[in-house]
């Protein structure tokens, strides 16, 4: 029993330390006081120092500490975002989109001039693309450092107008600059930005000399048109009411899944969070186009930096940049339409005796979308 306690005492010290170090940084980064925040953090930190070593009995410390954590917590949901603020100009516009019918016009699509990463001329454009005219789509994904982190773009695919990408980013304000612990607090406001792939992908590959690998996905059109109206409300929902960032709850790749309904989002992997190894879950999912490459050789004809670099503001940047891509072999083919077949047998199957249905919620699980 003692060997239990003290396990026990141990493991409340341990979520009392990270409720500490979390409440420290929260004051750090997010507190109204502008320089005086580390000020604050720190008088925070001796407060809690001095509630570990001084308050006994031990309930009335961890009480405390309850308190504090609480107390600071409280605060920190109050912090209200917004769409109103000095934006660095490359975020300056929230776009959003109008949608009449088969029509949908989106506002502010960003198509910048860009000289060099920091030197360009920001344009803003009005696009009306038609949902019936959606092909498919594809799927850049980027890559600035380690392997493990990634950034990615989805991008829709038009039988009668150029493709049009999605990509969810922090929008930072005037001098900001990105930290992945402030990532963690409210520092920075959540954004959709629609984009030209001359823009967003041509950025990533031509000025920051980042690596982008583009994949096309086995989504059939009618899977398509059902994600491009996932973003288009996501969109117009921002637009009304801002959110904030969050490196790990609210980022670039758990936007996507959220934004699925709950009964459609894919099932968790480790990859979704460390998602620079998401194309390897998409492969092992059969969500990407093989062509019948092991995954080794997928990846590297997949590097279209060298293309972008040789295309760069052709008007046929789009498909230059696809050169070379493997196209669909049947059986990538049959699985676009697979998870609505499963989804069909299953509804059909429901009066039917329970012991003749030979597919299972896992088997239907197993071709969930992961865009």
């Amino acid at each position: 029993m003692r060997v239990i306690r003290w396990f026990s005492a141990l493991l409340v010290l341990v979520a009392a330390s990270i409720a500490i170090a979390w409440a420290f940084g929260a004051v750090w980064y997010d507190a109204p006081f502008g320089a005086g925040n580390r000020m604050a953090a720190a008088l925070l930190a001796i407060a809690f120092v001095l509630v570990l070593l001084f308050v006994r009995p031990f309930w009335r410390k961890l009480l405390v500490v309850v308190a504090l954590f609480a107390g600071v917590l409280t605060w920190w949901l109050t912090l209200p975002p917004t769409n109103d603020s000095d934006w660095q100009p490359d975020v300056a516009q929230n776009a959003w989109a109008d949608i009449q019918g088969d029509e949908v016009t989106f506002h502010n699509v960003r198509n910048c001039d860009y000289r060099t990463e920091t030197d360009y001329t920001p344009h803003w454009e009005t696009r009306t693309v038609r949902i019936s005219q959606i092909t498919g789509i594809d799927l850049a994904i980027n890559y600035w450092g380690s392997p493990w982190i990634a950034h990615p773009i989805v991008s829709f695919q038009f039988a009668d107008a150029p493709p049009l990408c999605f990509s969810i980013e922090i929008r930072k304000k005037l001098g900001q600059t990105y930290s992945t612990i402030g990532g963690l607090y409210r520092q920075f406001e959540l954004i959709y930005i629609v984009a030209d792939e001359r823009d967003v992908i041509r950025l990533r590959t031509n000025y920051r000399k980042e690596d982008v690998y583009l994949y096309r996905t086995t989504v059939s059109p009618a899977q398509a048109r059902e994600r491009f109206l996932e973003y288009v409300h996501s969109l117009n929902a921002l637009r009304n009411t801002p959110r904030w960032y969050n490196a790990i709850t609210t980022n670039c790749t758990t936007s996507i899944r959220t934004q699925h309904p709950r009964n459609e989002r894919v099932p968790w992997d480790w990859r979704i969070l460390l998602n620079g190894k998401g194309d390897e879950l998409m492969y092992e999912r059969h969500v990407i186009v093989t062509g019948g490459l092991p995954f080794a050789e997928l990846k590297n004809r997949s590097l279209i930096d060298t293309r972008a670099r040789a295309a760069n503001d052709s008007p046929d940047f789009s498909t230059l940049i696809r050169k070379g891509l493997p196209f669909a072999l049947p059986s990538d083919a049959s699985r676009q339409h697979r998870r609505s077949d499963y989804r069909r047998i299953l509804e059909s199957s429901r009066g039917i005796d329970a012991g003749r249905i030979l597919i299972s919620a896992k088997d239907e699980r197993a071709f969930s979308c992961n865009l």
